[in-house]
């Protein structure tokens, strides 16, 4: 360690001949910098750092805030942000392409666009209803047809056509995009209830139920869309009688998954990964933990959403089962609220805060919506005050992204892949010391590469939310330095979202 900090300070002696001799980002320097700022003036927006270079040296007195990187300390790998892909939203976004093509496609460019350095958020996860939600045009499973339990009229094709459309232009764009695909209800005929909206599982249909879950992956398989993750039921807690909801306890969650997995492990789906629980972080303590004691064997970790309870919640569930995976999956915005304010409770606890409690994911719900938070299945009560999407795509042809695009493609800069088919990042450790220590919520990350002789990226993503919102409003930037490896450099950040990257050796 003594000899790469000795190294690195006489590489930054020595910049002038550097520069002749050897690529730029050999040099400890912090290289790239994205910003969203509260004042929307900068809008994910790539500039280089301000003075060019920014040199990592030999350390001095420490900023107003001190971000200690620790990469010794490595964890999970972060697999990509993104959103659900609902009918609502594939049909506005097929509408889109219909009406205006080349909107169509730059709005597509924008979200998914994975490519080292692209001006594009590179969203890399995309969540799929298996059958009708509360944002579908109408009630629909993939086997209607009561008593049908060989299920001899399972039908992949009952997913609107525009669903399996979007999803293969995504891919287009980004052959990296892990799909994950999870149903809101079985079908009505497998309930007591009678109908998908609310109700629970008929325990009798258990063996039907896995066997209609493995034929949705074999469906989408056909439909040339291969499948990173199913799930077995969203918000297995949640029982509402005017969308698709199905209550689930523990045990029947478990027997599925049992019965999944050793239908998938014998159809060609051994690497397909099954995630349980799919609910708030509330009962993160009681219900996914319940699921791992009886059934871990086939379920290689849990997802959690953000409505009820906080983010440390997750702890409860990591701390008992550090080896299995954690995923965050939904959150949505709402119509009417504060960007900015938005920004802040988005960083703090979804897209910085979950990933540092072992999320591998943030994902939001709607993809795309209307202005109004439509189109909603006919008489459902969800979403009220009305939900936003992730993009708002008008009736005109043209569209626009919201706060939540702008928070997602911060954190995403820090993670994606440095090469083409290269690894993802892994979060790794940070601390932030100094008198304004409080001013900054910072995640630490690193993307190895796929030749041994090229440097690692190293990345931080940090919100600066000093802003005094509480009592006078009053922007304060923040000059912070940043110690990796013996060396330091300073950076002031403006109040709002910056990633910042560098490289290293390994």
């Amino acid at each position: 360690m003594a000899d790469l900090g000795h190294r690195a300070c006489a590489v930054c002696c020595l910049r002038d001949l550097t520069r002749v001799f050897v690529p730029e980002y050999r040099v400890l320097t912090l290289s790239t910098q994205w910003q969203t700022t509260w004042d929307r003036k900068m809008l994910l927006t790539y500039l280089q750092p301000d003075p060019d270079p920014i040199n990592f040296v030999t350390p001095g007195p420490i900023g107003s805030a001190d971000i200690v990187i620790n990469d010794t300390a490595v964890y999970q790998t972060v697999y990509g942000f993104g959103a659900a892909l609902t009918d609502s939203s594939a049909q506005l976004l097929y509408n889109l392409k219909t009406q205006n093509s080349g909107s169509y496609w730059s709005l597509m460019d924008y979200l998914f666009n994975a490519t080292d350095g692209a001006n594009s958020a590179g969203f890399s996860f995309i969540r799929v209803p298996l059958g009708a939600t509360d944002f579908s045009a109408k009630n629909y499973s993939y086997d209607d047809v009561s008593g049908d339990t060989p299920l001899y009229d399972f039908n992949i094709g009952a997913t609107p056509s525009y669903v399996f459309t979007v999803l293969r232009d995504i891919l287009s764009i980004n052959n990296m995009l892990r799909v994950y695909v999870l149903p809101w209800s079985p079908p009505g005929w497998m309930k007591g209830s009678g109908t998908m909206d609310g109700g629970s599982l008929n325990t009798a249909y258990i063996s039907v139920m896995a066997n209609y879950l493995l034929k949705s992956l074999q469906g989408f398989q056909s439909e040339g869309i291969p499948v990173y993750a199913i799930g077995i039921q969203n918000e297995p807690e949640n029982s509402n009688p005017t969308y698709p909801t199905c209550s689930m306890p523990v045990s029947t969650e478990a027997d599925i998954g049992i019965a999944l997995r050793t239908y998938m492990n014998g159809n060609g789906f051994g690497d397909t990964k099954i995630i349980g629980y799919e609910h708030n972080w509330a009962d993160a303590a009681n219900y996914p933990v319940q699921l791992m004691q009886q059934a871990a064997s086939s379920f290689d970790g849990v997802s959690f959403h953000c409505y009820a309870g906080t983010v440390s919640d997750q702890a409860e569930f990591t701390s008992q089962y550090p080896n299995k995976e954690v995923y965050l999956t939904e959150c949505s915005g709402t119509i009417g609220t504060d960007w900015w304010t938005d920004i802040k409770w988005y960083m703090d606890n979804l897209f910085i805060g979950s990933l540092a409690y072992g999320s591998s994911t943030g994902l939001m719900w709607n993809l795309a919506l209307d202005g109004n938070g439509n189109p909603k299945l006919p008489g459902t009560t969800s979403c009220t005050p009305p939900c936003r999407g992730v993009v708002q795509v008008n009736s005109n042809g043209t569209w626009n992204v919201n706060q939540e695009f702008y928070a997602m493609g911060q954190a995403s800069k820090a993670i994606l892949p440095r090469d083409a088919g290269g690894p993802w990042g892994q979060r790794i450790g940070v601390s932030v010391g100094g008198e304004l220590n409080w001013a900054l919520v910072v995640g630490a990350y690193v993307t190895k590469r796929v030749s041994t002789t090229d440097w690692n990226r190293y990345s931080i993503v940090v919100l600066n939310w000093d802003d005094s919102e509480s009592t006078t409003w009053n922007p304060q930037p923040v000059t912070a330095t940043i110690e990796f490896r013996g060396l330091q450099a300073t950076y002031t950040f403006p109040v709002g979202v910056t990633t910042l990257w560098w490289y290293g050796p390994d």
